[in-house]
């Protein structure tokens, strides 16, 4: 019977450096011969793809609902976990995803959709299918956001005002302390080399 993988999320406000730390991950899991699956959200699938595409660029310049992004991202992220997740974890694979739904609950809360309404989202569609580790990037939200601009990296979240990334900041904090056997916070604004090392620290401890 082969052993199942194990779930793991980065997850962290605009310009933290996911793509960086999930690149590195991933490298160094494979050197170690560990069947990995690389991931994102909303993504992830063809039909998730789509709803990505209508989340974060929605047409027109108009914005959804918090209530309507969430039904969204919870469509995509159903999809996610039927076609990529659950198999690649049944099958031995270690899945790292770029968000999943600790970013539900950050940028639809901020945008007033209650926790109760997500829990039993979460519930219907994610049920024990949870991470087993969440990695937390966190850093100065300005220095964040100027390393992202940098890159020409732009999107309709990232457009928000600086107080609303220092609300998703202080959000994605709050579930950390909330739940620290899953999650983990890693200082963002250390060295690419330094934050692949504290992750991979992370990942190993109880």
């Amino acid at each position: 019977m082969t052993r199942r993988g194990r779930f793991i999320t980065v997850e962290g406000g605009e310009g933290t450096g996911k793509s960086t730390l999930i690149a590195g991950l991933e490298t160094h899991l494979l050197d170690d011969g560990i069947a990995v699956t690389v991931t994102r959200e909303p993504g992830g699938t063809q039909l998730a793809e789509a709803v990505r595409a209508l989340v974060l660029s929605p047409p027109g310049g108009h914005r959804w609902s918090a209530l309507s992004e969430a039904l969204l991202v919870y469509a995509a992220r159903r999809d996610h976990l039927e076609n990529i997740i659950i198999p690649a974890l049944e099958a031995g694979a270690w899945v790292i995803c770029d968000r999943f739904a600790d970013s539900t609950r950050v940028y639809q809360g901020l945008g007033g959709l209650d926790q109760d309404s997500i829990d039993t989202l979460d519930k219907l569609v994610v049920g024990t299918s949870q991470p087993d580790r969440t990695l937390i990037l966190d850093g100065p939200v300005q220095d964040l956001l100027s390393r992202r601009r940098d890159r020409g990296m732009s999107d309709v979240f990232e457009s928000m005002p600086i107080d609303f990334h220092e609300k998703v900041r202080e959000a994605f904090l709050d579930i950390a302390s909330r739940d620290p056997e899953r999650c983990r916070v890693i200082d963002a604004m250390q060295a690419p080399d330094d934050v692949l090392k504290a992750a991979l620290s992370k990942l190993h401890e109880d």
